[in-house]
């Protein structure tokens, strides 16, 4: 093969590499600003809701939203730290997704998972409450 073209073919993979990165900087932004919209007119005043039916019903439970910047929003246990459920954007993927994370500890062991739920821009106030109330039923039922 010749030298000319092993270093066409590899220009060639280099942009096309950098034309890919710069279209996923693009996407990661945009879905990083429909999350920020997501967290703070669906996804917050579900987890606010649930936290406060929790507390009537005799469960304390804490709602931690980090402030500035895009974030997550986690519901936390007062009894145990261990014990969550949350929500994150994750871009490491082909598309952007809002991924859910829960763990609850069970004696010295804490089991965590994770799962995919949608893209932001597409999640209602019925998604959200359909996960945290699936991720709710281990850390109620003691």
């Amino acid at each position: 093969m010749e030298i000319s073209d092993i270093k066409r073919r590899v220009v060639e993979t280099i942009e096309r590499a950098r034309r890919q990165a710069a279209d996923r900087r693009t996407h990661n932004d945009e879905a990083a600003r429909e999350y920020e919209t997501f967290l703070n007119r669906t996804a917050i005043p579900v987890f606010k809701q649930v936290a406060n039916v929790l507390r009537a019903e005799g469960f304390t439970f804490t709602v931690f939203t980090p402030g500035g910047s895009v974030g997550d929003v986690r519901l936390t246990s007062d009894r145990s730290a261990e014990d969550y459920i949350e929500l994150s954007l994750d871009t490491s993927g082909e598309a952007p997704v809002v991924s859910g994370h829960t763990g609850r500890s069970r004696g010295r062991r804490v089991i965590e998972s994770e799962q995919a739920i949608g893209p932001p821009a597409t999640l209602t106030e019925n998604d959200v409450l359909s996960f945290v109330l699936k991720a709710l039923e281990p850390l109620v039922e003691r």
